[in-house]
């Protein structure tokens, strides 16, 4: 059973987020010839404030 975590920045609609599920999903049901229904998705949305880039936090940087 495939399991994909991933993490990304807050800020995503549901829709986006709902999108990436189903693309991880068959992506890896594809790749790896899994049955989608055995493939687990897991979207983990951090803060800005908690994503740091280059030392600065992403909520700091103009544009991020």
């Amino acid at each position: 059973m495939p399991i994909i975590n991933i993490q990304i920045a807050q800020g995503r609609t549901e829709e986006q987020i709902k999108e990436l599920i189903q693309n991880l999903t068959n992506t890896a049901s594809e790749t790896l010839g899994a049955p989608k229904q055995n493939v687990r998705v897991i979207v983990t949305e951090v803060p800005k404030t908690h994503w740091g880039i280059g030392g600065t936090a992403m909520s700091d940087i103009p544009g991020r």
